[in-house]
């Protein structure tokens, strides 16, 4: 039987490389902190830091989670991030496959 769907959420975050983007993904992931982190394609951030234009090259996460476990989810990246300010957008996942909601929702459960 399975437990009732928890609420999904979907966290954005960028990393400035592959190794630290995987490697922030892997640890979210084995420490059932989101059920799955997607890594987009290398793309080019344009924004302003400290009164500067800055260009830079950096990655895009979505991590998929629960509202549940949404402020551990946030303590483990600021620890592991590299940036000063580090992205950190959540977005309600108000709908969607009900099964695969309830996949977000075990996975994301402590053992």
């Amino acid at each position: 039987m399975t437990q009732p769907t928890a609420h999904v959420v979907l966290v954005l975050t960028t990393m400035p490389d592959d190794d630290r983007a995987d490697a922030l993904a892997r640890t979210l992931v084995d420490e059932r902190l989101a059920a799955c982190v997607n890594v987009h394609s290398p793309m080019t951030s344009v924004y302003r830091w400290r009164g500067q234009v800055e260009r830079e090259r950096e990655r895009q996460l979505v991590i998929k989670t629960t509202r549940d476990r949404l402020a551990a989810v946030e303590t483990r990246l600021r620890a592991l991030h590299p940036y000063e300010l580090p992205e950190f957008i959540v977005v309600d996942a108000d709908g969607g496959s009900a099964a695969y909601l309830q996949w977000v929702t075990d996975e994301t459960k402590s053992p």
